[in-house]
Formats: structure tokens, C-alpha cells, sequence
């Protein structure tokens, strides 16, 4: 288990989440049944620094979400069927769009300082590779392969030629 490098990752949908109403520094349990999504506005001098204040980093939680992701949740065509856990009046998404993506496999949830270490991490690589990331950091939670994963994705502008 360990932290993939870093990636430019091309989403090509949004990625919908029920919205849940949590306060910052709320955490809901991660489990093998739940993906969740959370969103932070970042402090907009310090995602500017190859050293950033690990306690200045964050400036304000933006929203919570999750979907339910069981493997017995299966739609007709034998593939997981997360839409039918969504509202669509009370959703909130990581858009579409092209991010510097890392992640973490570990055998337990990483806590707020463990992932905000790994989006300090992020930002540090990203810098170095001369991206300019937006000041919004979403950090997503699921489990997969028998492993808890800990995503986060930053938004950098990319000219797409396709």
C-alpha cells in the first residue's frame, strides 16, 4: 500500500454524490458501502507556495457527498448502479475536467492530517511540474480491492486539441 505518483487525470464525466449535510472537520465512517466526496476552497496565498503552511492550507469546507456503491446494488446490466442512491435536487459533483490527481491506498481511512499532507504533497509535485492548480481541493474516500483509498484531485487548465 502506498501514495501513487503524481498524475494529470482527464475526467470525462462528473462524478455525483447525494449531498450530505456535515460540518467542517465532520468525518461520516468510510466503509466498503459508501464512496464520499468532500470540497475545500484553499487559501488563495497558500496555493501559490512550494512550502505551504500545512495549517493555513485549508480556507473554507464547500460540501459533502456520497453514494452508495455496494456490489449486491447491481442495475439489470450487472453493473453498479450509483444513480439510484442520488436526488437529483440535493446533488453536488467533482466536475468533469482536467486535475493533478494522487492517491493513497492504506488499511484504514486516512484522517484530515494524513490526506491535507497528501494534497500538500500534490501541490508541491504539481508546482514543480510548472501546473497551475485551482485554489479547490476535493478529497474523495472509497474502498476498493480490499483497500481504503484517499483520492484528491486539484483543477488545472489544460487546451484539450481531440
Amino acid at each position: 500500500m502506498g501514495i501513487s505518483p503524481l498524475t494529470k487525470l482527464h475526467l470525462r464525466a462528473p462524478l455525483v454524490f447525494s449531498e450530505i449535510p456535515l460540518k467542517d472537520g465532520e468525518t461520516p465512517p468510510v466503509s466498503s458501502e459508501y464512496e464520499f466526496l468532500f470540497c475545500y476552497k484553499l487559501n488563495p496565498q497558500q496555493t501559490k507556495s512550494i512550502e505551504p503552511e500545512k495549517e493555513r492550507f485549508l480556507d473554507s469546507f464547500e460540501f459533502a457527498g456520497h453514494t452508495f456503491i455496494q456490489a449486491n446494488h447491481l442495475s439489470q446490466s450487472g453493473k453498479i448502479d450509483v444513480e439510484s442512491d442520488i436526488t437529483p435536487e440535493k446533488t453536488v459533483s467533482l466536475p468533469q475536467g482536467v486535475y493533478l490527481f494522487m492517491q493513497q491506498r492504506s488499511d484504514k481511512p486516512l484522517t484530515q492530517p494524513e490526506w491535507l499532507d497528501l494534497a500538500i504533497e500534490q501541490q508541491k509535485d504539481g508546482l514543480w511540474e510548472r501546473e497551475k492548480p485551482e485554489a479547490v481541493l476535493y478529497v474523495r474516500f472509497l474502498y476498493e480491492d480490499e483497500a481504503f483509498v484517499t483520492q484528491v484531485f486539484r483543477k488545472v487548465q489544460y487546451a484539450d486539441k481531440e
